[in-house]
């Protein structure tokens, strides 16, 4: 870190992705990969056909209007939080839009913290876990807990739990973004 570093806002951060579009580019590509989703289509479509509304009596009677208002009203929190987790395993992903996500994040806190990016890893199949090592704040436990992925499905075993960020908070960034690596601070804690 050179002397031309300056502390980064999480706001400025911020500020910075919504003003070259990157905000915008990001939300469009999530988007594009919930409409393809074609899990939580077939559970949306489930949840229609099993609804109350249309299988009580005198649905058959009821205009069109009604019934989309009355489905609305019945499911449209359960639909919007399954979408919500979708939308939250998407960037919380290590893989595809989660790392771009990440990547993005730190290039502009770096950019705006006059901070040098390091060089990308080379592109072999074990750089992903090369790269959560040198992330590593502390380097001890969680080093080794981050190098040895779960025996449980491919897709889900590095991915952080829906539970956990709802736990941490709106501020927290997934992967321990670049934040406190780059500041000098050693509270890891304190993330954008």
């Amino acid at each position: 870190m050179g002397s031309s570093s300056k502390v980064v806002r999480p706001e400025e951060v911020l500020d910075s992705l919504k003003n070259d579009g990157t905000i915008d580019a990001l939300r469009m590509k999530i988007i594009a990969q919930l409409k393809a989703n074609e899990d939580m289509k077939k559970n949306t479509m489930m949840m229609v056909e099993q609804s109350k509304v249309l299988n009580t009596p005198g649905a058959e009677k009821k205009t069109k209007r009604e019934l989309f208002d009355a489905l609305r009203q019945e499911l449209e929190n359960p639909v919007l939080e399954k979408a919500s987790k979708a939308v939250w395993e998407l960037i919380l992903d290590n893989d595809g839009l989660g790392i771009e996500i990440t990547d993005t994040v730190e290039k502009v806190f770096c950019r705006l913290g006059g901070i040098e990016m390091m060089p990308p890893p080379p592109s072999t199949s074990g750089s992903h876990q090369e790269r959560e090592r040198n992330m590593s704040v502390d380097g001890g436990e969680n080093s080794k807990e981050m190098d040895t992925p779960e025996p449980s499905s491919s897709t889900s075993s590095r991915k952080r739990p829906y539970a956990d960020t709802t736990r941490k908070g709106a501020g927290a960034v997934p992967n321990g973004g670049a934040t406190s690596q780059h500041d000098g601070s050693e509270d890891s804690n304190q993330k954008i």
